[in-house]
């Protein structure tokens, strides 16, 4: 199915290692995901978002972009399509107000869940829904959840209440469409692992298919120049980070990788407290 790729950060970081230079860097990936690719990064608060139906390897653009963003907070996406055809509004990230999310699964028997999905969400939120998509779907409903237990606006949203948020529309999909798969199989099946952030919050949700995350690394290169280097950097920790990085795949170089659990809630708030439920 799909790639993603996202990180929260102290420092506003570049994001051409990841996404071009590394071996296995996401750019590399684009051949077996080759419907589209997106990229959302953040600059004074708002989201700026950049996408393509064309294969990333092959993209000029995505090129240019990996090489110039630099930022706080950033989100990829490489798509090979399961629901709806190949459109930039079918192309993740998808983004409403400071909000955006990108995801990769899918919702089984998505024709017939569709209108039942479709009615949960909140009639405000529902004329912004362009595409033809389940992931814009699921984005929308978490959303419908997330502005009854607070003001979408706010920029430090409680993490608690954003997993509070994903945990019920969790729970009205699987009402719907059944239980999400717990472990990568049948692509017709419903797997839900996606990442949602405002550019402040960032969360991502292990929904079957596989999602690593990285707070530290092994040694850091930098840790005698950067500004910011403290222990934590260097070793797990349960409480504060300076980066939270999320990837389908893990990434070479110095991060040290930790496999997401199904069902598993992993992110950070506006102060870099890291959250991990289940």
């Amino acid at each position: 199915m799909c790639r993603l790729f996202g990180f929260r950060s102290v420092l506003s970081s570049h994001v051409h290692a990841s996404l071009v230079s590394a071996d296995n860097a996401l750019v590399n990936q684009s051949e077996r995901h080759p419907d589209g690719w997106g990229v959302a990064y953040y600059r004074e608060g708002a989201p700026h978002l950049l996408k393509s139906t064309r294969t990333a390897l092959e993209c000029s653009l995505f090129q240019r972009v990996s090489g110039v963003v630099t930022s706080e907070t950033v989100v990829a996406h490489l798509r090979r399509a399961t629901q709806g055809e190949l459109s930039l509004i079918n192309t993740h990230p998808f983004q409403y107000g400071p909000w955006v999310f990108a995801h990769n699964g899918n919702i089984k028997a998505f024709a017939t869940v569709r209108p039942r999905l479709l009615a949960a969400i909140a009639s405000e939120l529902r004329a912004f829904i362009l595409g033809e998509t389940d992931s814009e779907l699921i984005f929308y409903l978490i959303l419908t959840h997330l502005s009854a237990r607070g003001d979408l606006r706010a920029r430090d949203y409680p993490v608690a209440e954003v997993c509070g948020a994903i945990a019920a529309a969790r729970a009205q999909i699987v009402e719907l469409a059944g239980e999400f798969s717990r472990a990568d199989g049948d692509p017709r099946e419903t797997y839900l692992t996606f990442l949602l952030t405002n550019g402040v919050v960032m969360v991502a949700h292990q929904g079957g298919k596989g999602l690593h995350y990285s707070t530290y690394k092994g040694r850091c290169p930098e840790r005698d120049t950067c500004p910011v280097f403290a222990p934590e950097c260097e070793e797990e920790t349960t409480g504060h980070v300076n980066h939270l990085i999320f990837s389908s795949e893990p990434l070479q170089g110095e991060n040290v990788w930790l496999p997401m659990a199904a069902g598993q809630m992993v992110g950070v708030d506006g102060g870099m407290t890291l959250h991990r439920v289940g």
